[in-house]
This record gives structure tokens, sequence and C-alpha cells, in this order.
């Protein structure tokens, strides 16, 4: 099945049609910043977009790197920290593939509703090389979409979004499969998340690299 042309939705739709480009932060990562759980560090924003959390976490003490395949999500997200004077750090690097352009090593990476845009031939090649940028005790919180979420036809593990994208809606059991591997894994739950079409149901992730 072939991906959508991310680096093309974001050179032609506004940013406010987007349906994933929320200025917001979201609650469980605030929560998690809030509560100190996460305390400020080197971290990755993966698959940061326009670099919204990346900015937000910068402003709260983390070193941040915002990592995505399209370069005009980049250019949005250095301007968007430029704009607010926020000290961030952005790459252009397909994190499904080998990753050399990431050199450094980070203490918490995240990605937010970002997994559910990678199919799973992709993502044993992915959850590797999040480890591999990770040092051992690092946090790491995914939240992609539920196989039980109503949206966009609320049935299926394949569904097609109004922007043209395909999503790929996981159970809780194959992302335990998935990260074991990998990671030792703290909590898994299926949480309720903000959309621009409604909420979704989404499986958050907080594991630990071993």
């Amino acid at each position: 099945m072939k991906y959508a042309d991310i680096d093309r939705i974001y050179r032609t739709v506004p940013l406010d049609k987007i349906p994933w480009n929320n200025e917001t932060p979201p609650d469980v990562l605030v929560e998690l910043v809030e509560s100190k759980r996460v305390l400020p560090c080197r971290a990755v924003d993966l698959g940061c977009g326009a670099g919204n959390y990346t900015v937000y976490l910068a402003a709260h003490g983390f070193d941040m790197t915002g990592v995505d395949s399209s370069p005009a999500a980049i250019t949005l997200a250095t301007e968007n920290a430029r704009r607010q004077n926020i000290r961030c750090r952005f790459i252009v690097a397909d994190l499904t593939g080998d990753l050399h352009e990431v050199q450094d090593r980070f203490d918490f990476a995240f990605d937010w509703e970002f997994l559910h845009h990678i199919f799973p031939d992709d993502r044993e090649t992915y959850v590797h090389n999040v480890a591999g940028i990770l040092n051992r005790g690092a946090l790491y919180l995914s939240v992609s979409f539920s196989e039980t979420d109503p949206q966009f036809g609320g049935a299926g593990k394949y569904r097609t979004t109004p922007i043209g994208t395909t999503l790929y809606f996981s159970s809780e059991p194959e992302l335990r499969d998935l990260f074991s591997p990998f990671f030792y894994i703290r909590e898994l739950r299926t949480i309720e998340v903000c959309g621009r079409f409604g909420p979704h149901r989404a499986v958050y992730v907080l594991s630990e690299r071993g």
C-alpha cells in the first residue's frame, strides 16, 4: 500500500486544515511534563510536523530536536520556532530509513499520532530506529489511533481520512508485541484524545529503553 505524499500536504494545505496540526500540546504530554515524570533533558519529537510540540517542550527547558520526512514541514517548524524565539533543531529524515541524519542520542522521545501513519511492514524498522537513538533508561511515549476508534468509518485496520491519507489502526496486544523486543513497557492503555473531527480512541504506550 502506498503512503500519501505528506510533503505535498504541507506545501499545499493551510496548516489550520491539516487534521493533525494542533498548536495546543496534548494533555498527556503536558501531564508528563507538569508532573515532572519527564524532566527537562535532550529529547526528540518524531514526526514533528510544524513543530508545535517541539517548541512547547523547548520552552519548558528541554533540549529539543524535531524530525520529519517532509522538507516543507521542517521549513514550517523552523519558522515556528524562530517566530517564538525558541531554540530547537529540526532535521529532515525518513524515520523508516537508516536514520543516518540523526547523530545525537536522547533521553526522551515521543511520537504523537504518528505511528498510525506507518504501515505494519515498516513498523519494526521504525521502532528499531527509535531504540537506536535513545540512551539506556530513556523514556519513549507513543500515542496512535486504536482499532476501536469510531472515526473514519469506525471499522477496519486501514482507513482513509478526508485529507486523503491512509492510516493503520492498532490494538493494544499488537503494540505490546511491537515495542517489547526493544523496550520495557511501563504503561499501555487506551485513552481518549481530542481530534479535529471529534474525539479519538488511541493506544497510549509509555516505555523505557533497556
